[in-house]
């Protein structure tokens, strides 16, 4: 953030205001703090917690492109080299958080993509994907979204 100070200027002010209503922020608070959202997302695809996911094993022969995978080949994924991809990532290397922008609609408010750290889009796996994905998931987030 320091590096990109129009990124934390914007995303300071939608905290402020966010704690200017009350002087705490509720839950239903950090619904509207979309734009902490976008940074977290964007912070998570450059510096996932683990770069290198734990290892898996594949259940049966499978090729990936022009790799032929026998079954029970143990896998290591490069979640810090899949996050910086530019096959997958225009950009790759730049911090921009409205990468993950839809749409917007009604002046600042806006819908953030379906890109998601949930282990669905294999382009974007911070936390893993399937049975080993990370168990504190839930609890990660909950902290990194409470300013």
């Amino acid at each position: 953030m320091m590096k990109n100070p129009r990124i934390r200027e914007k995303e300071q002010a939608e905290v402020r205001q966010a704690y200017d209503k009350t002087g705490d922020v509720s839950e239903s608070d950090l619904q509207e703090l979309a734009y902490l959202k976008l940074v977290i997302k964007e912070t998570l695809r450059l510096h996932p917690p683990l770069p290198l996911l734990l290892p898996g094993e594949s259940m049966e022969r499978c090729e990936i492109n022009v790799y032929k995978i026998p079954a029970k080949t143990k896998l290591v994924f490069n979640a810090w080299a899949i996050g910086r991809d530019s096959n997958y990532w225009n950009e790759a290397e730049r911090f921009n958080p409205e990468r993950f922008i839809n749409s917007f609609f009604s002046e600042s408010k806006f819908i953030s993509s379906s890109v998601d750290y949930k282990g669905t889009n294999f382009e974007f796996i911070s936390f893993g994907a399937g049975r080993r994905m990370c168990l504190g998931i839930s609890y990660g987030m909950a902290v990194l979204e409470t300013p």
